[in-house]
């Protein structure tokens, strides 16, 4: 039976809200401080965010193409594409004041949420979910793909400038919901028996047990299952730093908990649920 829809339309006024509220509150130096996502500052993280919501309206709701992606080249090629313009933003970007950057992601972010409103969720979307193997996707995943950037990328700020992460169940759940829908293409390379399964199990308020089973000759997220070959766990504040490449596998096999099958588990931590 296929995994139901992760639906997380009406979550993103909430988060959006959130975002904003907590950048009103930022001082200047606030703005400069690094993050985890590499050499980009707050106020660069920030900036990103907007350009996520003008490119989302430019291209989807307007079907303007400004930039084209390499026709070749495959994914590498595709990343580096992406990682171009997003430096290139970036930089322009630091000629905004906060003031500005503030007022341009509230306004801009009402629009692309009256956008996803306007989406039927089981109809093919305009970008497959690449980090999880899927060259083409339905909205929903798309949408849902789009949800965890935000709230990661809050997320950064907020442990930038010492403030409360995202961490109730309501909106940071759909997030490792959408994480480990990527799983199957994690293990893709894992050669293992007809029935293996592997549990991801994440512990606080947000978390849960997700499992990985071999089917068919490929991995497939299923339901609860009575037993695993090998189970993980870990912690929901490393959860979202290690498959945003925050944490790296290395440093995050010091954190986690492991039985059964080590190498098996292990492999649940190569899980990149990012372009990157």
């Amino acid at each position: 039976m296929p995994l139901k829809p992760i639906l997380t339309v009406d979550l993103f006024p909430i988060l959006e809200g959130k975002l904003i509220e907590v950048l009103r509150c930022l001082r200047h130096d606030d703005w400069m401080r690094p993050t985890l996502a590499k050499h980009w500052t707050v106020k660069d993280v920030a900036s990103h965010l907007l350009d996520g919501n003008l490119k989302r309206l430019s291209i989807q709701r307007d079907g303007f193409f400004g930039l084209q992606a390499p026709p070749h080249g495959g994914y590498e090629a595709f990343i580096a594409f992406i990682n171009r313009n997003n430096a290139e933003w970036v930089q322009s970007a630091r000629r905004l004041s906060p003031r500005v950057l503030i007022d341009l992601i509230e306004i801009t972010s009402k629009e692309v949420y009256e956008l996803f409103r306007g989406l039927d969720p089981n109809a093919p979307a305009l970008w497959g979910v690449s980090w999880a193997g899927e060259e083409t996707s339905a909205n929903w995943f798309d949408i849902a793909r789009e949800y965890t950037e935000r709230w990661h990328h809050q997320q950064q700020i907020r442990v930038a400038v010492n403030r409360p992460g995202i961490s109730s169940r309501e909106l940071y759940f759909p997030v490792l919901d959408t994480f480990m829908r990527g799983m199957p293409h994690a293990f893709r390379s894992v050669e293992a028996r007809e029935g293996t399964v592997v549990e991801i199990q994440i512990t606080g308020e947000a978390g849960g047990s997700w499992f990985v089973e071999r089917a068919s000759s490929s991995w497939r997220v299923a339901d609860q299952m009575p037993s695993a070959d090998a189970t993980l766990k870990m912690d929901q504040e490393l959860a979202w730093r290690v498959f945003t490449k925050a944490v790296d596998a290395t440093a995050a096999a010091k954190e986690v908990a492991i039985s059964g099958d080590r190498s098996l588990a292990m492999q649940a931590l190569s899980l990149v649920a990012v372009l990157a």
